[in-house]
């Protein structure tokens, strides 16, 4: 999978080779996942001819059977990384390394100002917008795995449950189909779902509360994220107001993505050249779902309408008001507006699509509705 990736990248930074620190892009360039993603584990240098994985002795077996086409390198405290990477550029004669600056801290870039000649920066995190067919099955995987434990935790709603109760049901189901969390599951009862990253806690479910549930899987390293959101009682007309209001703002932003996708297929010819219409905007997507909010009487969205999703929960392209991304064949992002007013709760609905065949396709089919 590094090959011509990464070679790519390399070329365009016109260095001699580039380090990679980032778990993710680790990850998505050998399709090895099993590194913390909380610690520095591993490294990848890539030059033109020749890819190199510093990791520990614990991972010596899983590398050489599963990332062929890498050649290991044992790091550990006999063999500090620092003096092995120094080692090696010198042996080579590598003087330019490109090195993934958004993921560094400051220590960890004057350590390699001492031992690289020629430091010059890149980001590979754009190299995972466009998925391939493997990847999206992935993601697809993990968004079914998650509907379905989903629709299992709904018996488990009942009064005096606790959000945290809850969050570990879900946790457990996941756990039980062999798959994992992509994300601490938020649940969030009454006023507490006004939060948008509420912290989920021991708050109990009492009758005619507001409750929010935002949950994902990780599946073979690709995660899933969806969020629903119910009213255990009877529904009051203002409840009724914003969740309408929730809804219909993510079907104008899903209306005008097709919209635009089916003029973005039409080609007009001209006497000279082909011309294709407007790319399609995340920024005009999330203007869209935005304004009918606010055209609602309600307040804008306090966190952009969406964002990426694959390897990372979050990642490009994002959805929001100063986006500069265009949405095209491939990528996989989230839609969720929502409505949040402290004095009684929020509403969220999220789901996952994707653009394929110049069609806008949902991945996510947990019920909005839901009998208690």
């Amino acid at each position: 999978m590094t090959g011509k990736i990464a070679r790519d990248i390399l070329a365009t930074t016109k260095a001699d080779a580039i380090l990679v620190t980032s778990p993710e892009s680790i990850i998505y360039l050998t399709g090895y996942g099993n590194f913390s993603k909380e610690e520095r584990e591993a490294f990848l240098l890539i030059t033109l001819d020749k890819s190199y994985i510093f990791t520990d002795g614990r991972y010596k077996t899983a590398i050489q059977k599963q990332v062929n086409d890498f050649i290991f390198i044992e790091i550990g405290s006999l063999k500090p990384f620092y003096d092995t990477l120094s080692h090696l550029l010198q042996k080579n004669k590598i003087n330019s390394v490109s090195l993934e600056t958004d993921n560094l801290t400051v220590k960890e870039y004057s350590e390699f100002n001492k031992i690289i000649t020629q430091i010059k920066s890149t980001t590979l995190k754009n190299i995972r917008v466009i998925k391939k067919d493997s990847e999206l099955k992935k993601i697809k995987t993990a968004c079914k795995i998650a509907d379905e434990a989903f629709i299992e935790i709904l018996s488990f709603i009942k009064t005096g449950i606790t959000e945290k109760e809850l969050a570990t049901e879900f946790e457990y189901l996941v756990n039980k189909k062999g798959v994992s969390l992509s994300f601490e599951t938020i649940v969030a009862f009454g006023k507490n779902s006004a939060i948008p990253h509420h912290e989920t806690g021991s708050q109990k479910l009492k009758i005619n509360d507001i409750i929010l549930i935002d949950c994902g899987v990780n599946y073979k390293n690709y995660c899933s994220d969806m969020t629903r959101t119910f009213f255990f009682g009877s529904q009051n007309n203002k409840f009724k107001k914003i969740y309408s209001t929730v809804k219909k703002s993510q079907m104008e932003a899903i209306e005008y993505i097709k919209k635009n996708l089916i003029l973005d297929g039409e080609k007009t010819t001209t006497s000279k050249k082909t011309i294709r219409k407007t790319p399609l905007l995340a920024s005009s997507v999330d203007r869209v779902a935005r304004n009918f909010i606010v055209s609602e009487g309600f307040q804008t969205i306090p966190h952009s309408l969406g964002h990426g999703i694959g390897i990372r929960v979050h990642e490009s392209p994002s959805l929001s008001p100063t986006s500069k991304d265009i949405l095209t064949e491939g990528m996989v992002f989230s839609i969720e507006p929502g409505i949040y007013l402290p004095d009684l709760g929020g509403v969220r609905i999220e789901d996952l699509f994707t653009i394929k065949s110049n069609k806008l396709l949902k991945l996510t089919d947990s019920p909005l509705q839901a009998d208690f």
